[in-house]
């Protein structure tokens, strides 16, 4: 008897391990079935593409297809405008990414204070999301313009006029632009950060006689390490689209400081000059994806601990 009820419970427990197989193929066939149109997609518009976009800049051009190894990738890196275009845009994102993630942070902080009128502080920060590019432009015109409501103000204190979009001072203005527009996204990100940090961890903090400071540096950045990744890499993301107000402000080519990797781009597109232009991206491609990478193990690092 006691064999024969082993058998049965065996058998019951085998059958029951079938079923749950065959039921978590199905759930991971109609998982597979939803998002086949999403990686058709992905690979209709991003994979081959990118691929193509590799065969181009190893090609002389699109029509004879003849293999030239590297040469596209040195004709790309000697060409002058290329250069400026990548120091412009690198010295902007290492200025702008860092300044957009601690003012943010720092606006963040003050959001959680008990300040007076805080949720009309919130609205207004947000505004510049809802506001049209082209509008944005309008009002950088209407501000920065030789004409404009800045220098009027300048001169009325005995300065005189900048050219603001023809000349070195033209930093500052898309600097500006882009923290206007950037840091309360960025803002509502930490303020749900601090949000989420354990209660609990707060108070032995504070039974632990730690100072404002001290817990703000050991135990909230600690805790806000990934969130504070997410928003340097947005931020970089965001830095590379600064182009669109650019080029609205100050066209093709721009003076200076104003002249970015996307300005190089789009004019090289404007040419045709396919492989020139797919070099380029690939280049740009490869230092963006080290700069994401170094920015990974920097997180990893420094948020291990309270991960672990």
């Amino acid at each position: 008897m006691k064999l024969h009820s082993i058998k049965l419970n065996s058998i019951k427990t085998n059958s029951i391990k079938k079923k749950r197989a065959m039921n978590f193929e199905k759930k991971s066939l109609f998982s597979w079935l939803f998002l086949l149109p999403s990686l058709i997609g992905v690979l209709v518009f991003f994979v081959i593409p990118f691929i193509v976009v590799i065969g181009y800049s190893f090609m002389n051009n699109p029509i004879q297809k003849e293999f030239v190894g590297f040469s596209n990738y040195v004709n790309v890196w000697n060409n002058a405008s290329f250069r400026d275009a990548s120091r412009n845009t690198l010295v902007f994102s290492f200025t702008a990414v860092p300044l957009a993630v601690v003012f943010s942070l720092l606006m963040a902080v003050m959001m959680e204070s008990k300040l007076p009128y805080k949720s009309y502080f919130r609205s207004a920060f947000l505004s510049p999301l809802m506001v049209p590019t082209a509008s944005i432009v309008l009002i950088w015109q209407i501000v920065f313009n030789f004409n404009g409501i800045l220098n009027n103000f300048l001169v009325k204190f005995g300065d005189s006029k900048i050219d603001w979009f023809k000349s070195q001072e033209g930093f500052i203005v898309i600097i500006s632009l882009f923290l206007w527009k950037n840091l309360g996204y960025n803002m509502i990100l930490f303020m749900s950060a601090l949000a989420g940090i354990p209660k609990e961890l707060l108070e032995v903090a504070k039974i632990e006689s730690a100072n404002k400071f001290q817990v703000f540096w050991y135990v909230k950045l600690r805790f806000m390490s990934p969130t504070i990744l997410f928003v340097t890499i947005m931020s970089l993301i965001n830095s590379f689209k600064v182009f669109r107000e650019v080029y609205l402000l100050t066209g093709d080519y721009p003076y200076g400081p104003f002249y970015m990797l996307q300005h190089f781009m789009n004019n090289t597109f404007a040419t045709l000059d396919y492989q020139k232009l797919s070099s380029a991206a690939i280049i740009m491609f490869i230092v963006v994806s080290a700069l994401i990478y170094v920015l990974y193990r920097l997180e990893n690092e420094y948020g291990k601990d309270v991960e672990g």
